[in-house]
């Protein structure tokens, strides 16, 4: 099993920056790739970037490209998302997922049905 733990969400204005955190616990040499999806109030779970833990690559939506960039702390099993210029469609409770079999990694489309997800932390964007 896998733990995930997100902080890091908060209110914010147009244009603003926030950095999420996700950290993750338990059997996690297992895990092949992890990625954020974010969920608004009425709509479908949508992909935000997708990054793969021993190749250290990334991939994002195009609705974030440019704007939000994936870190990890190996050290302490953390992965990090900052995310800048942010707008108020940004807003919605945001997931952190974690996948095992490297072969259901590659759509950010799919990352709502990895393995692992944590409890999602709140990210709200104002005008």
């Amino acid at each position: 099993q896998v733990q995930l733990v997100e902080s890091g969400g908060d209110s914010v204005q147009t244009g603003g920056s926030l950095r999420l955190s996700c950290a993750a616990s338990g059997n996690t040499a297992r895990v092949s790739c992890m990625g954020w999806f974010r969920q608004a109030p009425g709509k479908e779970p949508e992909g935000v970037g997708l990054f793969y833990l021993k190749a250290v690559r990334s991939f994002y939506a195009d609705s974030v490209n440019g704007r939000f960039t994936f870190s990890q702390d190996s050290a302490k099993n953390v992965l990090y998302l900052q995310m800048t210029d942010l707008k108020p469609e940004d807003t919605a409770l945001y997931y952190c997922a974690a996948q095992r079999d490297f072969r259901m990694c590659g759509d950010i489309a799919t990352i709502s049905t990895f393995d692992y997800r944590g409890q999602g932390t709140q990210v709200t964007v104002s005008s």
